[in-house]
């Protein structure tokens, strides 16, 4: 009876630890969205390419995958992170109702503009609003061009963690239209945007601060998103734009249930 009792003993040891080990090997999933036109992809080393991101996940332990297939029950399933960079076809509305969906069981989810109308339904579900032109700014250029510039005003948060400045090459402006929303990043007070379109600051135009980086909540996910979707290409990850993608990498790794992201005040109206 006793040795009975040590061979059930062990067994159900022996089981334990086959289930914390397998608990263990498993990695985070990363989705890479590849199925609404993308130009700039994981699996090509182009400047303009995402080859780098995805090796950031990859070195953090993420299993990194892409998907040409619609957002579905089906194609989110088993994935703890959604990345949609760059898109140029619209996503549908029930391709919408999906990833909202998958945020409000908790997972993560980043969106990277090139240009707004694919996702800006998805965009105005996560209660974030889109400017209608691109921000030029004034201050801190690069390369004396107005619509690449460094980023200097950050508010405290997780995915600004030892960044002091990132460039923007050409993006939209941001602004979360509810708590659940906050601008993390903005530009300076004297950015503008063409609203007349005559490619010169007059009166009519936008003069202000603009965000460009929105963080927010919805459900028990969250999500981050970024005005310009070149900042994280190959050829632009380096110095403050690298350590964006690293901090964007942890911050979409982390329990979403845990380390939740201080509140930042709003600011960047559109």
């Amino acid at each position: 009876m006793l040795r009975l009792h040590r061979t059930l003993v062990f067994v159900t040891a022996l089981f334990a630890c086959v289930g914390v080990c397998r608990a263990a090997a498993a990695k985070p999933v990363v989705l890479f969205d590849e199925a609404h036109g993308q130009r700039f992809l994981t699996g090509q080393t182009g400047p303009l390419d995402l080859s780098t991101l995805a090796g950031l996940f990859t070195a953090a332990g993420w299993d990194v995958r892409t998907s040409r297939d619609r957002f579905s029950v089906g194609t989110v399933a088993g994935v703890d992170a959604l990345v949609i960079s760059g898109p140029f076809a619209p996503l549908t509305p029930e391709e919408t109702e999906t990833v909202i969906q998958f945020l409000q069981r908790g997972g993560r989810l980043s969106v990277m503009l090139h240009i707004a109308p694919p996702v800006d339904q998805l965009l105005h579900r996560l209660n974030v609003a889109i400017s209608n032109g691109v921000i030029r700014e004034r201050d801190n250029l690069v390369a004396d061009d107005p619509l690449n510039f460094a980023v200097t005003r950050l508010e405290p948060h997780p995915l600004v963690r030892d960044v002091t400045a990132f460039n923007i090459y050409g993006g939209w402006a941001l602004r979360g239209l509810a708590n659940s929303a906050t601008v993390i990043a903005s530009t300076s007070p004297s950015a503008w945007i063409d609203l007349n379109g005559n490619n010169s600051m007059d009166d009519r135009d936008a003069v202000q601060s603009f965000g460009v980086v929105v963080a927010g909540q919805s459900g028990r996910g969250r999500f981050a998103v970024f005005g310009d979707d070149a900042m994280f290409q190959n050829q632009f990850l380096t110095g403050g734009n690298l350590t964006l993608a690293r901090n964007l990498v942890a911050w979409l790794g982390t329990d979403a249930t845990h380390g939740a992201a201080p509140t930042a005040r709003p600011a960047g109206g559109i």
